[in-house]
């Protein structure tokens, strides 16, 4: 038995096909080649389409079949990974009726922090374990608000992956966890928030019917299976956002397990047994992928937006043509410390753990005659490891303090640069593994499907890349100081 997992990225689409039996990885692609386009019609505004997505799908499904590696019609279940936090809303007839707003939009900001306000701060976080902020409750209600005659003709609202799950198999439904992330779950009582929904004035009627995360979310539509060269019984069996299920990936479940990704957004995602929030809502706890009402498993996860699309920027600016390989060894060519060079990588919208704050990316102490490409790539790196620092303590603020991470070997974390530069700032190691999201994905299609009785079997033969231990803390910890200090001027602090 094969399982397809499908990634839905914000730079593109990831597909992997991994045998059931062994685990093993037949194939694993991504489409397009190039990063994905993000419209932003405005500042701090940030859109995708939709029928992109799925176009984007069909034509990395199709990728992978042309590897002849497998036959595809032995594949029998899908998982499903997606960006967290978008917004696409459906009518009646399924059709989409306008672009994504996506995780990284701003536009709501004002509107959930007023919401948070006359809600009451203390009620929110106990309730939700969160504020309205920007995620997706909010999104919608800047779209009730700015396109009234659009909103008066939604039927439903969706997730990304919930989207997919529509185009695959024309079933419209979601999960408590997806629906926690979007900020209309109430753990206090297990169901969708009457709060959100009549502070907003959303109808229920919106919201999709609730699967868990690991079930049987639909088959697919005959011409579905044709066009996909897949078998007509061939099921969607699993559904997360992408931090929930890179954290699957990596087998990270339980309390005190901790997972971080460092691609377009740079991630710190603990499990805990415990309904965490933080006072400030600087962090975010949503359901994780294995959350029971009576067996809590909730994921605090600490966002950077700036990350990947810093590193992929300053590619784009100093050498279009080198791969990212080739950058990351000249980046080392730089002392530790990029020679006084200081860079602030928060270019991307408002940062959560900067209280919503739009402060933008900033480069300190430039010098003409001694900073060049080198310290250009150092500084980035650099500046985006201080930045996980800094969200790091928070975490620890409350009570979060990790003895390991665990990450996929794969974006940022393919650079030795960065990964030194991240170990030892946050004086923790780091364990790599070779996994990603789509393989999480398929995995987590075979435990949705029932294939493998409990999550731990799909990964008993998971195996370690290795472990990068913290060797210079102290001189690490004397420019990470200097670099909070230059951003908590901008931030006021």
């Amino acid at each position: 038995m094969l399982l397809l997992g499908i990634d839905l990225g914000t730079s593109s689409i990831k597909v992997s096909v991994v045998s059931a039996d062994t685990q093993e990885t037949l194939v694993s692609v991504s489409y397009p080649e190039q990063e994905a386009e993000i419209i932003s019609p405005q500042a701090g505004w940030a859109e995708q389409s939709p029928d992109v997505w799925w176009e984007y799908t069909v034509k990395a499904v199709h990728k992978a079949h042309s590897s002849e590696k497998y036959d595809p019609r032995e594949i029998k279940a899908i998982g499903l990974s997606y960006q967290m936090h978008g917004l696409i809303v459906v009518d009646k007839e399924d059709k989409v009726l306008r672009n994504a707003i996506i995780w990284c939009d701003s536009r709501s900001v004002a509107i959930g922090e007023r919401a948070w306000e006359d809600m009451g701060k203390a009620q929110t976080l106990r309730q939700h374990l969160n504020s309205p902020g920007n995620f997706t409750a909010s999104k919608l209600a800047w779209i009730k608000n700015n396109e009234p005659d659009l909103y008066s003709r939604i039927a439903k609202i969706l997730l990304p992956g919930d989207f997919l799950t529509m185009k695959l198999t024309g079933e419209i439904n979601t999960t408590v966890s997806a629906l926690s992330e979007g900020i209309f779950w109430n753990f206090e009582k297990n169901d969708v928030s009457t709060a959100i929904l009549d502070y907003f004035g959303f109808d229920r009627e919106l919201i999709p019917d609730i699967n868990p995360v690991f079930s049987h979310h639909g088959t697919l539509k005959p011409e579905i299976a044709e066009l996909l060269k897949l078998s007509s019984d061939t099921v969607v069996s699993y559904k997360a956002g992408d931090q929930p299920n890179n954290a699957l990936s990596l087998n990270v479940l339980n309390a005190g397990e901790v997972a971080a990704t460092a691609g377009t957004s740079g991630v710190i995602y603990a499990v805990s047994d415990e309904l965490i929030f933080d006072p400030q809502s600087r962090i975010n706890t949503f359901a994780h992928v294995n959350y029971l009402p009576d067996d809590i498993r909730t994921g605090i996860l600490l966002c950077i937006n700036g990350t990947g699309i810093q590193n992929s920027w300053i590619r784009r600016m100093i050498g279009a043509d080198m791969s990212y390989n080739e950058l990351n060894t000249l980046g080392q060519q730089a002392p530790v410390g990029s020679k006084g060079l200081r860079i602030l990588p928060f270019g991307n919208g408002a940062e959560r753990m900067l209280d919503n704050k739009l402060i933008h990316s900033h480069i300190h102490h430039i010098d003409f005659n001694k900073h060049g490409k080198a310290e250009m790539i150092r500084a980035s790196q650099e500046g985006i490891a201080f930045a996980f620092r800094y969200g790091l303590d928070i975490l620890r603020e409350n009570g979060l303090h990790p003895s390991v991470i665990r990450a996929g070997y794969a974006n940022l974390f393919l650079s030795p640069l960065f990964c030194d530069s991240f170990v030892n700032v946050t004086d923790t190691p780091v364990e790599l593994f070779n996994n990603d999201g789509s393989v999480g994905a398929a995995l987590g299609a075979g435990i949705g499907v029932g294939y493998y009785t409990e999550p731990k079997e799909a990964f008993q033969n998971m195996k370690k890349i290795r472990t990068i231990e913290p060797v210079q803390t102290s001189v690490y910890e004397e420019l990470y100081q200097e670099w909070k200090m230059l951003l908590n001027r901008l931030v006021g602090l």
